[in-house]
């Protein structure tokens, strides 16, 4: 048969989701983020979450912890304020309690670590570096919501000591989670980039408050937290782009995702994959409905694989 003769293959194009985070490949960009997905066995029953790329959990400290004061949550025009304080059963009690449901779920499981001292954060990542079933380490170096919680993240040369010590004991790819609360996060990206970082996560929240004008109180028992939510996705897409420009490792964008377009928005940027975080109150299958639109999105665009479509942003 000659070839003038061949039929057109009917079968639709099936694009390939496919990324990767240092070592750690992910069957699609779409992750669950920090605070907003508590260990996965909270929404186990809704999402299938076999579905997403990964799970990233709640911070984890040495020793359990109960949080901030209430009121912790507060909504805001187009977005929420929270002032959680990393309430957290503790790297024993997430190994005990929380690893073994894990260990069961077809997707990649990465573990966001916290502390204060550095000698914290290093006795938490050493604790997980032999557990099976984790596939990556998130280092929650800028927490507006604690005491000292942005100290490592809003300095360059301290940011870079911490993931330096958390380098020499943990071989998994090790993430560190940034703020936009800093005059330049380009160069904070830079400094965990040579200290050994396999990538970066940004943007954590922004410090804001909320006060009800009829008891001239904050809404916030802890006064100031973290805004998140659509209201500030503009400001995480300009820092995924100004991060893009200065490192060359991986960046998972975050920052009011909730549709679609807006993860395509950041992988344009230059994000290597993204996180769901506050749209997981508003509807829990946001990040399993973002895998199924990007599928349709790469199909009906004729990519074949959505690694073409990161950093691809036409800018003159």
């Amino acid at each position: 048969m000659s070839r003038s003769t061949l039929t057109p293959d009917p079968r639709p194009l099936t694009p390939d989701l496919s990324v990767t985070i240092g070592s750690l490949r992910l069957k699609n960009p779409v992750l669950v983020a920090s605070g907003t997905f508590g260990y996965g066995t909270e929404y186990a029953g809704l999402v299938d979450l076999s579905r997403l790329g990964g799970i990233v959990t709640k911070t984890l400290t040495p020793e359990a912890w109960p949080g901030n004061d209430p009121p912790r949550a507060a909504e805001t025009a187009a977005g929420m304020l929270n002032s959680i304080g990393l309430q957290n059963v503790g790297v024993e009690g997430f190994i005990r309690d929380k690893l073994p449901y894990l260990q069961t779920v077809d997707t990649a499981v990465i573990v966001n670590i916290g502390g204060g001292p550095i000698e914290e954060f290093v006795a938490v990542a050493e604790r997980l570096a032999d557990c099976d079933g984790i596939d990556g380490i998130e280092v929650n170096m800028s927490c507006p919501n604690v005491a000292g919680g942005m100290d490592f993240s809003t300095d360059p040369r301290r940011a870079a000591q911490l993931i330096t010590r958390l380098r020499k004991v943990v071989d998994l790819p090790l993430i560190a989670k940034l703020t936009p609360n800093v005059t330049d996060i380009g160069e904070i990206a830079r400094s965990v980039e040579e200290a050994g970082a396999d990538a970066v996560s940004a943007i954590n929240t922004l410090r804001g408050m909320a006060i009800d004008v009829k008891t001239r109180r904050p809404k916030l028992g802890g006064i100031t937290g973290g805004l998140s939510g659509p209201a500030i996705k503009p400001v995480a897409v300009a820092a995924v782009w100004s991060i893009a420009r200065r490192v060359t490792i991986p960046i998972i964008g975050i920052g009011g995702i909730m549709s679609t377009e807006d993860a395509l928005e950041f992988l344009i940027a230059g994000a290597a994959a993204i996180q769901v975080g506050t749209a997981n109150f508003v509807n829990p299958k946001t990040g399993t409905d973002i895998v199924a639109g990007l599928d349709t999105y790469c199909a009906q665009e004729g990519i074949t694989s959505i690694r073409s479509l990161i950093g691809s942003a036409r800018v003159p």
